[in-house]
Formats: C-alpha cells, structure tokens, sequence
C-alpha cells in the first residue's frame, strides 16, 4: 500500500487529521462538500466552520477540557495553534475569532503541498486506501446510508443548536455591564441584568413562542450539554436562573442591585464588533427569536447578524464499532473522527483527528499503534469511546469522571481543585515524551 491517505470532511477533526497525517510526510486526499454542497448550519465555504459557540470552554489545566488543549497543543495540533493565533477575550475560557480561526485553517491545508483537496460530496469510500471518515455531526444523507451500511448499526441522532450573534453597537450599554462571573478573569462579557418582572416576561413570551417544524423521529431529542434555551424553559419557571441565566457573581457595580436573572454575551471575534448570547441555543423562528430575544435588557433593538438555528447530529455506537485508535474493529483501512464517533465538543473533535491521524500515519509507515493511557485527556477519551462495556452510548465532554488509572496518592487528595492539577502536572509530563 502506498503512502497515501483519504479523509473526508475538513471539519476541526478532518483537519487536524489531515495536518498530523501531511507533516509525517504522508499523501493526503481531503474530500469536502462544500462549496458544492453545504448543511443547513453552515454559513461559510471555510474548512473548520465553528457552526455554535466561538468558545472552546476552559482554558484552566484544573479542568479537563483546559487539559486536553494543552495536551494537543504540546504534541502541535494544528487546531490549537489556530485557537491561540485568533483569540478574543472570554475571561477564563478559550474562545475565538470565529472567521479568524476557520481562515487560518483553511489557508494551512490549502498551502499544504502533501494535501490535494477535492470539493465533491461524498457517499462511499473513494479507493483501497486507508480512510478516515470525520463527516461530523451533520454527515449528508448518502454518506450517512453508506456508513450504515458497512457497520450495520441503526443509528443514533440527537439535536444541537447554535446562539444567536448581535453586533456590539446595537447592545444598550446603559442597561447592560461588563463583568467576568466572580470577577474571574478580566471584564471580557456582557451581562444584561433582568429583575423579576422582566424576567416573568421574557419566559412567558419564550414558552410560549413558535418553534420550527421537527420531523417525527427527531423529537424529544435533546443533548443535555447544548440544550436549547426553550427546551430549558419547558421544564420550569426557575430552571434557567440555574443555567445560563444564573445571576450569581455578577453585579452591577453602577447600581450595586443583585439582579433576579443575568443573560451573558460573548465577543465573537476579534475586532469585538459581534457578541453571541451564552446558551442561547434555539430551534425558534427567526422572527419569533428577534421578538423574544429583545425583550432582554439591552436588547431590545439588538441587530441579529445570525440567528440561531438547530439541526440533527450523528453518531456512531462507538463502542460497539471502535478500537481506542478510533479504527474500525471489522476493518483496519478505516478510521472515523469527530462528532460522529460519540465526542462532543470542537477539542474532544480534534482530539479524534489528532489520534486518527497519527495512527493512520504509523499505520502506512509500518508503525506500532500509538495509544494514550487514560489518565491523560486524549487517552481517556478514546477509551471511554470504544469501551465495550457500555450499553446506552451517549455523546461525553471530556472530563475527570472517565480518567482512570490515576495514582492512589493523588486521588487521596481532598481539594478538588490540588488533584485535578497534579492529575494534569502527570498528563502533561506524559504527552511530552510521546515520540511521534
């Protein structure tokens, strides 16, 4: 076999699948759909769209996701350099310049001389070769009967949704503040402050507000990580002022009231001229969300740029069909990445790609399978994905609660915060020596 490989989808995990494949001096064929075809969600003919949220969560080594980033950022993930080169301020998370970031990408692969790039929907694999399947969360009908056909699974679907973006100027700033929640970080959000009757409005107007058409099979089918804010209010008055709305940490120091709920916008790119609404994802009606939206605080003659939208996501029963390299157990050529193996998140994605790639790269090298304990982020993640001994698969956030193998005299310590950082000291000082 020759040193040539496929990926198709140059989403983040395609990408960075293809990047860790090129640099290894393998023959990269990275298949994409668009510009000739492109999902509802996406707005953009670049590789690596950020189709929800602009952040990629935690920055901090004593959270799991903070860890997984410097996990791939010291193995030189091409996703993590693009985060770090577009990054906007989001306090203690990680978050970008949404066109900054997929722009970076896309002129890295583009300028790749191990990668050919073919813009061709795909609904089979295209030669012999080794393959690497990251059609993500939105995979189009014919590839996704196609996948179904070589695993003979039934498939699993379950929605998600992206928040709406305003500009800044259209943001009253006379009702709204910035602050970072407990003052972590630098002012880096904007919080509009509701107090109990605006807030009885605005959930009235929201429950009661008309939603787009779901298909029968799609319904009832909610990711808990990336709820929309509707299916959130159905399920009580007050369950929002625990979520996304949560007003505690954040006063007003003009006024010095404790506000009865807090709605927080995120910069969404560089120049800080687009804010998107934190968990405000939403299966609304355009007209119906720039009704409801703008009897926030702040918002009320807030001009929308995009407004949310909400689609079906894809994916595989995992542990049922992956290896911890994340290659089909029936079949050696081919690997998948991404959301559509059961991770949830952009980095968990990248993730994916990361250990795809590197494996498809020992594989047509002659190599030895390159696997990650799970007590590092990357390792516990691909174990939790192909672990056989779970039953009801469901997508996972990286996080400490599937780590395992973790020494004793850590886990004895007490303080959540000292273990979880001598959990990451450990995983760190691993990846580092991992000869690749």
């Amino acid at each position: 076999m020759g040193k040539k490989v496929n990926v198709i989808g140059a989403g983040l995990a395609g990408c960075e699948a293809a990047y860790q494949l090129a640099k290894r001096g393998i023959n990269v064929t990275l298949y994409e759909m668009k510009p000739e075809k492109s999902s509802p969600a996406h707005h953009s003919n670049d590789f690596a769209e950020l189709v929800c949220s602009n952040s990629l969560r935690s920055a901090q080594l004593e959270n799991a996701v903070g860890l997984l980033k410097e996990e791939l950022r010291t193995m030189d993930s091409l996703i993590m350099r693009a985060a770090d080169e577009t990054r906007v301020p989001a306090g203690g998370a990680l978050a970008v310049d949404r066109e900054g970031f997929s722009q970076y990408i896309t002129k890295e692969i583009k300028e790749n001389s191990n990668i050919e790039i073919v813009n061709k929907e795909m609904d089979t694999v295209p030669d012999e070769n080794i393959t690497i399947i990251a059609t993500g969360p939105l995979t189009s009908e014919p590839m996704f009967n196609y996948i179904k056909g070589i695993t003979g699974e039934e498939y699993l679907h379950f929605f998600d949704a992206a928040a709406p973006i305003v500009t800044f100027d259209s943001i009253n700033m006379n009702k709204a503040f910035r602050a970072a929640r407990y003052g972590k970080g630098s002012e880096d959000y904007i919080n509009c402050p509701m107090n109990r009757e605006e807030y009885e409005v605005f959930y009235d107007a929201l429950i009661n507000a008309e939603a787009a058409e779901v298909k029968d099979f799609e319904k009832n089918m909610v990711f808990e990580g990336c709820m929309p804010i509707e299916s959130m209010a159905y399920r009580g008055k007050d369950t929002m002022r625990f979520g996304p709305l949560k007003p505690v940490g954040l006063v007003d120091e003009r006024t010095n009231v404790k506000s009865y709920a807090v709605v927080q916008l995120r910069q969404d790119n560089k120049n800080a001229t687009l804010y998107n609404i934190v968990g405000f994802q939403t299966h609304l009606k355009w007209p119906e969300q720039k009704r409801v939206f703008s009897l926030i605080p702040g918002l009320e003659n807030a001009e929308f740029v995009r407004y949310g939208v909400m689609h079906r996501n894809t994916y595989i029963n995992s542990p049922k069909l992956l290896d911890n390299t994340y290659r089909l157990k029936n079949n050696e050529n081919m690997y998948f990445a991404g959301q559509i193996t059961g991770v949830e998140g952009y980095i968990e994605s990248t993730s994916s790609g990361f250990v795809a790639g590197i494996n498809a790269a020992a594989q047509c090298r002659g190599g030895e399978r390159i696997v990650f304990p799970p007590n590092t982020a990357i390792g516990a993640l691909s174990n939790y994905i192909s672990d056989g001994s779970i039953r009801n698969f469901q997508p996972m956030n990286v996080n400490f609660g599937i780590f395992s193998g973790i020494d004793e005299m850590i886990v004895s310590i007490r303080d959540k915060k000292k273990r979880n950082m001598e959990i990451a000291k450990n995983s760190v000082n691993f990846v580092k020596k991992v000869e690749l």
